[in-house]
């Protein structure tokens, strides 16, 4: 199964592109807004209005096997110790590895923002680069 934090994701229709090609069930879970898919293998799942609904939804649920598809930190940490795969939008793998890296850097730029509320975050965009990779990492946790 393939879990999709799917409210602000960039690449729903990556997702369902190699959901399709390894004919693997996917779930994008939302607060709504979001149009229902025609494809048999992807079921859309509205979940009720308020902050972390859809990430408990998913981390609920979420175990080995499985794929999260999330740039949440805390729901990839939920998700990396319930034994999924996960891995952000732009290709980045959150493994036990470096979820623990990635828990602090969130953190630590929180309290960076909360310390100065005129901080401007530091993202760079999303590129066809990261689409790319993003694309290539999905296909080779489906495949293992």
């Amino acid at each position: 199964m393939i879990y999709v934090d799917a409210d602000a994701c960039p690449v729903k229709a990556e997702v369902e592109q190699v959901a399709n090609r390894h004919k693997v069930q996917v779930k994008l879970v939302c607060n709504g807004g979001i149009r229902p898919s025609a494809n048999p293998l992807v079921e859309l799942v509205v979940v009720e209005a308020g902050p972390d609904i859809a990430d408990m939804w998913i981390a609920d649920r979420a175990g080995p096997g499985d794929v999260v598809i999330t740039t949440d930190i805390p729901l990839a940490a939920k998700a990396v110790a319930a034994g999924a795969k996960v891995l952000k939008p732009n290709g980045e793998p959150l493994t036990e590895a470096n979820i623990g890296n990635a828990l602090a850097t969130r953190d630590l730029m929180y309290d960076l923002r909360a310390a100065d509320p005129f901080r401007q975050g530091g993202d760079k965009g999303f590129s066809k680069t990261d689409r790319s990779r993003f694309l290539n990492v999905l296909d080779r946790f489906l495949r293992s």
